[in-house]
């Protein structure tokens, strides 16, 4: 009986990974091997890098918010306190949208915040 080596699968396996590996650099996009490593790597990346996203935009929100704060005479923590005791219900993104386009709201918010203090 005949050996069989499923080459039909294979070759769309390996097809799929150097694929996935194109614009990579030197033997990564060529060999299979390595290119399955890299690819797996990426993937790695990929999956790390979604869950940092989300840490990087809530940082970088947290800066605008206090640079506009700072401007308006408080700090951050202070701002964010404030606006909790006045029951004012404005996420971090909107809040630095706001410091960022328009600075004369982000003051009004910013004297609510002092005033509930």
């Amino acid at each position: 009986m005949p050996r069989a080596k499923n080459a039909v699968a294979s070759k769309a396996r390996r097809k799929k990974v150097l694929k996935e590996a194109r614009g990579f650099w030197g033997r990564r996009n060529r060999l299979f091997k390595t290119a399955e490593e890299a690819v797996h790597k990426g993937w790695a990346y990929a999956y790390r890098d979604r869950r940092q996203r989300k840490r990087d935009f809530r940082r970088l929100w947290i800066t605008r918010i206090n640079a506009a704060a700072r401007i308006n005479g408080m700090t951050y923590g202070t701002m964010i306190h404030g606006l909790k005791i006045a029951n004012v219900e404005v996420d971090r993104k909107a809040l630095a949208e706001i410091a960022v386009n328009d600075p004369t709201t982000f003051a009004a918010l910013a004297e609510t915040a002092k005033s509930a203090m």
